[in-house]
């Protein structure tokens, strides 16, 4: 009896799929071209029966180029995703990374891609494409480069980790995904700032510095749910101060961060995981929400719904 026991116990063990440790740090490493390209591809073949992610085309290539995704490699990999080949006969022993990459690819441009609505003129218009919003309002001007990983004094010292937009003082902001305000209110470091955290709870938003007096959307609260798109504050210059509602940052911009969570432990530690954003505002900065100051305060020109959500229906 003890070794039927013992038998059945060996064979569970066998059959039963072990869970993958959870993920610890990500080093996003993807230039905007290679992005670009992989965008367009799954755009382009939404409606085919050969649906090429860019998810999985980003995927593919980091295992050939440990994580660098040239453009020449993700163009490659969207010619192999055509054929009739899965990621694991394409990559063969490079396959025990694959599960890594697509996960954290998928973490991290998982609420970026996909269907959503757009009202004009009192009719509803479906698209499948880039959903998410540059950070920075339309018609806004702003400047940026990649300062990920440049050294911070103020308090102690410390990697930056985000991406700073260079712009004018009361500049809208809007949510880059949609999600619930998960964070607002006053911080030594960020000053008047907001953190959102997306439906799939995978990516953690930081909106800060915003301005002094009035930071915030009218009306917007702690547990609010936004799409999209939707106007959260303005840009300023508070922060680097214990007294709140100070400006005491030297130059006008807006800290925007974006933090992976993989389960709840990472949310506030200290091994977070921020990722550089410099090629994704850059991405986005193809996509950019209509805000516009009426009589009765602020509103988009276009509403706007996800549709890959129910938290919005039409």
């Amino acid at each position: 009896m003890k070794q039927v026991l013992l038998f059945v116990l060996l064979v569970s063990a066998l059959v039963t799929p072990v869970r993958a440790e959870t993920i610890r740090w990500v080093d996003f490493d993807v230039p905007y071209e290679s992005m670009k390209y992989a965008l367009d591809q799954d755009i382009l073949t939404a409606q085919q029966e050969k649906h090429i992610s860019w998810v999985d085309t980003l995927a593919l290539a980091a295992c050939r180029t440990g994580g660098k995704c040239n453009i020449s490699a993700v163009k490659t990999a969207v010619s192999d995703l055509k054929k009739d080949q899965s990621p694991e006969e394409l990559l063969g022993d490079l396959y025990r990374y694959y599960v890594y990459y697509h996960e954290a690819y998928s973490a991290i441009l998982g609420g970026l891609v996909g269907s959503y609505a757009i009202e004009k003129d009192g009719q509803w218009t479906a698209a499948y494409g880039l959903k998410a919003f540059s950070p920075i309002a339309a018609g806004y001007g702003y400047s940026h480069c990649d300062d990920f990983g440049a050294s911070r004094s103020f308090g102690f010292r410390r990697r930056h980790l985000g991406n700073d937009l260079m712009g004018a003082q009361g500049t809208p902001i809007v949510a880059v995904e949609g999600g619930v305000v998960e964070a607002m209110g006053w911080n030594r470091y960020g000053g008047w700032r907001i953190g959102i955290r997306s439906f799939d709870s995978k990516r953690y938003y930081y909106y800060a510095h915003l301005q002094k007096d009035r930071p915030f959307a009218p009306g917007l609260e702690e547990g609010d749910l936004v799409q999209a798109g939707d106007l959260i504050g303005f840009m300023g210059r508070t922060g680097y101060s214990d007294r709140e509602n100070t400006n005491n940052i030297e130059t006008v911009h807006l800290h925007f961060g974006i933090q992976l969570v993989f389960e709840e432990s990472q949310k506030e530690c200290n091994s977070e995981i921020w990722v550089d954003a410099y090629d994704i505002v850059r991405l986005l900065s193809e996509h950019r929400s209509s805000i516009q100051k009426t009589a009765d305060g602020w509103s988009r020109i276009y509403p706007y719904r996800d549709l890959d959500t129910d938290m919005f229906p039409i």
